[in-house]
C-alpha cells in the first residue's frame, strides 16, 4: 500500500512549481509516495516543464474548473471517489489500493527534506487526527496566519469584520479567527488548516467525500475541515514542521476575479453551514457586510499598481491563496 499520495494543482506558476517539486522529491524518510500534478490550463509551459523535468510525476492536463475541481481530479487519480460515486461502485477491492494519506499541496510551497516524514509521524501519533497542517511561513519568516484558523461563524466573522480581531489579537474571544492568541510555536487542535498544505487521512476522504466544487477558489479547505469535524475527526496545526509558502502568486494574475471569488465563497460557506440556524436579520447583515467589503476590496485593488494587486489585501477567509 502506498503511504502518501500528493496532489498539486498548478496555474501559471511554472518556476514555483519546479522548485516545489524538487523539494518534494528530495524528501527523506521511510515511506512511499507518489506525486500527481493537475495543471489547470496554464499557458506558461508548466505542463511541458513537468513532463520534461519530472517524468516520475503523474501529470493531468485539465480545463480550469477551479481549485477544488482540480484537486478532485488528483484525488480520483489516486482512487478516491465522492460519496455517491463510492456507493455506486462495485469494485470492493478499490479501497485496499488507496494511499494511507493524501496531501493537498500548493505549488508555491517549498518543503524541507524531513517535512513529509515528520507530518506522517505526527498523524500516526494522533490517531483521531483526520487532517493536519504544518507551520507555514512567508519569505520574511513571518507566520502565514491562514495555516491555523477557526470557522467563520457569525460571531467570529463579526469580530473579523469589525476590526476587533486586529485591535485585540491576544484575546481568546476576539483573536479566534487566526488563533492569534496562541504563539506560533504551540502545536494545537484547530478548526481548520489551509489547503496550501493539508494532510488528510484516507479514512476521512472515504467517509465525507471529495472537496465541494462549488468553491471555485477559497474556503474549500474550511468546508472540508468542517465536514471532517462533523464526523468526529480532529484537525491539528503542527508547529514543529515549518514549510515556506510564497502565497498568492496565481491569484494575483487575475486579481479582480480572485477578489470576487473570495467574497462569493464567504457567502457560500455561511449559507451552507450557518444560514438555517441564524436569525434572518443577522443573515441580511452578513450579506450586506460581505457585499460592502467585497465592493471596497475591488475598488482598493483597482487603485493599486498592477504589480501589487491581488487578494492578499482582502480580509482572509482562506488565506489569500491560490493556484487555481
Amino acid at each position: 500500500m502506498l503511504d502518501l499520495g500528493i496532489v498539486i494543482v498548478n496555474y501559471n506558476v511554472r518556476d514555483l512549481l519546479r522548485e516545489c517539486l524538487a523539494s518534494v522529491l528530495e524528501s527523506r524518510g521511510d515511506f512511499t509516495f507518489e506525486v500527481c500534478v493537475v495543471d489547470n490550463g496554464s499557458g506558461d509551459g508548466s505542463a511541458e516543464m513537468v513532463a520534461c523535468d519530472f517524468p516520475q510525476v503523474r501529470l493531468i492536463q485539465a480545463e480550469n474548473q477551479g481549485y477544488a475541481a482540480g484537486n478532485n481530479l488528483g484525488l480520483r487519480a489516486f482512487g478516491f471517489r465522492d460519496k455517491r460515486e463510492a456507493e455506486s461502485s462495485e469494485d470492493q477491492g478499490e479501497a485496499e489500493a488507496l494511499p494511507r494519506y493524501l496531501l493537498l499541496l500548493n505549488p508555491d510551497t517549498v518543503l524541507p527534506p524531513s517535512a513529509l516524514a515528520d507530518m506522517l509521524a505526527f498523524m500516526e501519533e494522533h490517531p483521531r487526527a483526520g487532517v493536519a497542517g504544518p507551520r507555514l511561513v512567508r519569505e520574511d519568516g513571518s507566520l502565514d496566519y491562514a495555516c491555523r484558523r477557526s470557522f467563520p461563524t457569525p460571531e467570529v466573522a463579526f469580530y473579523r469584520f469589525s476590526g476587533l480581531s486586529r485591535l485585540f489579537p491576544r484575546s481568546r474571544r476576539f483573536g479566534r479567527y487566526n488563533v492569534t492568541y496562541l504563539s506560533p510555536d504551540v502545536t494545537t487542535e484547530v478548526d481548520s488548516v489551509v489547503g496550501a498544505f493539508m494532510l488528510i487521512r484516507s479514512e476521512v476522504l472515504t467517509q465525507i467525500g471529495l472537496l465541494d466544487e462549488r468553491y471555485f477558489m477559497y474556503a474549500e479547505d474550511l468546508d472540508f475541515c468542517y465536514r471532517a469535524k462533523q464526523h468526529g475527526w480532529q484537525v491539528w496545526y503542527n508547529a514543529d514542521v515549518v514549510v515556506l509558502h510564497y502565497k498568492g502568486e496565481s491569484s494575483r494574475q487575475r486579481s479582480s476575479f480572485a477578489t470576487l471569488q473570495f467574497y462569493r465563497t464567504m457567502r457560500l460557506f455561511h449559507d451552507k453551514h450557518y444560514k438555517e440556524q441564524t436569525f434572518f436579520l443577522v443573515n441580511w447583515m452578513i450579506y450586506a457586510a460581505v457585499a460592502l467589503m467585497g465592493g471596497w476590496a475591488l475598488l482598493r485593488d483597482r487603485m493599486r499598481p498592477a504589480g501589487q494587486r491581488g487578494v492578499a489585501s482582502a480580509v482572509p477567509v482562506s488565506g489569500g491563496k491560490r493556484s487555481k
